[in-house]
């Protein structure tokens, strides 16, 4: 269990009890000055992806079913899964090592050390020696890039709101608290709708708390 959301709080300026509520969804908006529709759809996206606010470090103890489900073409057999299974530091170093990886989807880790450090990490997954270290350049944290579990928990909000400035998601956030808003963010932010439903069920009721 992450003490992310007690450190927030405390930033915040809330009562650093770990429970989130209204209160708490208030003085995220306050405190990184945020706009009513802005702060929901940050907030609710970030709900969902971190599991209300509880997983700040990427699980990668797959079982091989699981391996073969979620990765089919690099996991065709049982045979080909068995040596990553629960085996988190071995899996990162194969799938996020960029000459495993397409073109299209380098994330900066031309070793498996990088590729087994710079795994996702926040409350929206920060994943990658290139997304990290421009996250400390930008918010001028030189300490992250050497240590990124510090993403885990005293930077965890910090590196969702860089994300959606870094792909400008706040001009989608601005167009208003809706289903199709929802949807556009979460394909950006997911690479697909997973959990789309709750995403919006989150996003409106925080958009109630802080309208």
């Amino acid at each position: 269990m992450s003490n992310a959301l007690k450190i927030l709080q405390e930033k915040c300026g809330c009562t650093p009890d770990g429970a989130f509520g209204p209160n708490t969804a208030r003085g995220i908006v306050k405190h990184y000055e945020l706009s009513p529709e802005r702060g929901a759809h940050l907030i609710g996206q970030v709900i969902h992806e971190s599991g209300s606010f509880k997983l700040t470090r990427e699980n990668l103890n797959y079982s091989v079913e699981a391996m073969m489900r979620v990765w089919p073409k690099r996991f065709p057999t049982e045979e080909s899964a068995k040596p990553y299974s629960r085996n988190p530091k071995a899996l990162a170093e194969l799938v996020y090592l960029d000459e495993n990886r397409g073109k299209n989807y380098k994330l900066g880790n031309d070793t498996k050390e990088k590729a087994s450090l710079y795994i996702g990490r926040g409350f929206i997954q920060l994943t990658g020696y290139n997304n990290v270290r421009s996250f400390a350049s930008d918010m001028r944290l030189p300490d992250v890039l050497r240590n990124p579990t510090l993403l885990e928990e005293d930077y965890a909000m910090d590196t969702a709101i860089w994300f959606f400035r870094k792909n400008n998601l706040w001009k989608i956030c601005d167009e208003g608290v809706n289903d199709d808003v929802i949807k556009r963010l979460t394909k950006t932010i997911n690479g697909g709708y997973t959990g789309l439903d709750h995403r919006i069920k989150e996003t409106k009721k925080v958009y109630e708390w802080v309208k």
